[in-house]
């Protein structure tokens, strides 16, 4: 019997398939520097305060009134993972979210309309009912440049279905740790296919043209360095996530720097520095980084949007911080809940000459390019949506989509053709795992909530369904969560894996199969069946524990909305049946 050697799907024998061909794409940075008479000519309009609040988004959960977009005279806003509208996760429940922003911020001077930015990281994934598309680490291994650019794409027209306009993707972070929680958001550990695959992420999600209505600005995450941080140097002292990546400058270029200059190359709008930091200085406060590398040599002329907070990591003193982040070339400050004291502060620091009014001018330049690129300054601009399109939301060509990538991205760990041959025939079926039959747990985080959850939280077609629907009533089948072998079947689908997480919540110091896992498929093999193991994880996880007790395994990554992929791989069909 064949053995499974621990960590056999790692990134770096991902990154060793064959590279993709990159195509030309009409945008570049100078769709931004042709509007820098129109911004600077706004600008000169401009008060402080107008200035100022371009220069912050604040999150649609934590406006202290909504009408402190007006008073604040905001120029974005988020929607971050788990900041649902107060009327749910609907499509018109998000639409509504997005016209009442965009109408608050029209009723200021300028009329200067805000960007809304969220995290759509495997399509609009915060929309009950959209399409959920496999995370980027299986998308690496299909490594299919066309194919994300079609998913990109998909992404973007639902998106816009509802009015959003932003989002905060692709990450081209390399991962060089599994243990890492986000390890399912990057594309590889070698950076090339992290560059060429976002690259072709921001290509689909920007289009031909920002200004068209498909369109949606691409915000690529996160400068730089997030996936090559030590353990142990985290918040608190423990774990990867936001954590120091410790190289010498040859490396850092090599390994977290290079695959930002195909994104940029592609005309990307926007970039996040990473929480992280490199060689102990955070990314969000350093001047070297942000513009002398970034501006200087890679000619990146959209805006940076810090993270989450990230601004007050860099000193205890959130005034000083302000003034670090600034002046080291953050445009814009994503401030949730501190939009008010942010404001304030800035203010502050500007007219004490800490900062200069020509950072303040350079960074709203900057947004004010993007702006006018995405037609939002248009004359006739018009924020309210066609509620018609609405209908484009987890349609059937975006899920078909969805079903190919899921097929092109699995990987077979163990194989065994008898079973696999045996499993096309079987009259009988037992599935067993209760990940079989949970749509949330193939989603995996950023799903709905920002950690994702277990259960029925959107719809899909889950394994068991997927199985059900392939082999129709040519084949009996059955599902058993526990994995109840009394009724025994000609071959059992066993399905195992992680529970849904993301970021720091899903840092491990090892790599093992939950306990659970390991005794549903030993408890199956007792049955005398064949088993063929389906596993679903973000990262690659130890197998030695089971390999002596399946007889195929087949990663599956977190494939998202559409398990009928993983039948189509596995050729479930009645016809050899029948």
């Amino acid at each position: 019997m064949k053995k499974v050697s621990s960590f056999i799907l790692s990134l770096v024998t991902l990154a060793l398939i064959t590279a993709g061909c990159q195509k030309p794409y009409s945008g570049s940075q100078k769709q931004f520097t042709r509007y820098d008479r129109q911004a600077r000519e706004l600008l000169a309009r401009m008060t402080l305060d107008e200035k100022i609040g371009q220069m912050i988004q604040a999150e649609t959960t934590g406006l202290k009134d909504p009408s402190d977009i007006e008073t604040y005279y905001l120029g974005s806003i988020l929607a971050g993972g788990s900041a649902d509208p107060k009327a749910g996760n609907s499509p018109e429940a998000w639409t509504d979210e997005f016209e009442t922003a965009m109408a608050h911020s029209l009723k200021t001077r300028l009329r200067i309309p805000l960007l809304f930015g969220i995290d759509a990281v495997h399509g609009h994934n915060n929309i009950t009912g959209a399409t959920i598309f496999p995370h980027n680490i299986a998308l690496g291994y299909a490594n299919d440049p066309e194919l994300v650019e079609e998913i990109g794409r998909a992404t973007a027209v639902e998106m816009r279905a509802t009015g959003i306009h932003w989002a905060f993707a692709p990450c081209v972070a390399a991962a060089q740790d599994q243990r890492w929680g986000r390890t399912y958001e990057s594309f590889s550990a070698d950076p090339k296919i992290c560059g060429r695959l976002g690259a072709a992420a921001s290509r689909g999600l920007q289009g031909d043209s920002l200004a068209a209505d498909d369109s949606v600005l691409a915000c690529v995450k996160h400068y730089a360095g997030d996936g090559g941080t030590a353990m142990g140097t985290a918040r608190g002292g423990h774990g990867l996530d936001q954590g120091d990546t410790r190289c010498d400058e040859d490396t850092f270029r090599r390994l977290h720097l290079a695959q930002y200059r195909q994104a940029i190359k592609e005309g990307a709008g926007s970039i996040m520095p990473s929480y992280s930091s490199w060689n102990g200085v955070k990314c969000s406060a350093n001047k070297y980084l942000l513009t002398d590398i970034l501006r200087g040599e890679l000619g990146f002329e959209g805006f940076l949007i810090s993270d989450y907070e990230a601004i007050k990591q860099i000193d205890p003193d959130f005034k000083k911080a302000i003034a670090i982040s600034v002046n080291a070339g953050m445009d814009m400050a994503m401030e949730p809940t501190r939009y008010r004291e942010f404001f304030a502060l800035l203010k502050e620091l500007v007219q004490e000459g800490t900062v200069t009014q020509q950072r303040i001018d350079e960074a709203v330049i900057r947004i004010l390019r993007v702006k006018f690129a995405m037609g939002l300054l248009d004359p006739d601009y018009d924020y309210k949506v066609d509620r018609s399109q609405l209908a484009v939301i987890g349609c059937q060509e975006h899920r078909d989509l969805a079903r190919r990538a899921v097929r092109q991205s699995l990987v077979t760990l163990k194989d065994d053709d008898k079973v696999l041959d045996l499993l096309r025939k079987a009259q009988s079926l037992l599935v067993a795992g209760s990940a079989a039959d949970d749509i949330g747990q193939q989603c995996g985080g950023w799903t709905i909530d920002w950690q994702g959850k277990t259960g029925a939280i959107t719809t899909g077609t889950t394994i068991l369904s997927a199985v059900k629907q392939a082999v129709g009533p040519a084949a009996t089948v059955w599902f058993s969560p526990e994995g109840d072998i009394t009724a025994k079947a000609d071959v059992a689908l066993v399905v195992i894996g992680e529970k849904p997480y993301a970021e720091f919540e899903g840092d491990r110091n090892e790599l093992k199969l939950s306990p659970e896992d390991i005794a549903l498929v030993k408890t199956v093999k007792a049955g005398g069946m064949p088993v063929v193991v389906i596993l679903l994880s973000g990262r690659s996880l130890d197998m030695d524990d089971i390999s002596d007790y399946a007889d195929v395994i087949i990663a599956a990554w977190l494939p998202g909305t559409e398990a009928a992929g993983i039948t189509d791989f596995l050729a479930l069909t009645p016809d050899g049946r029948n």
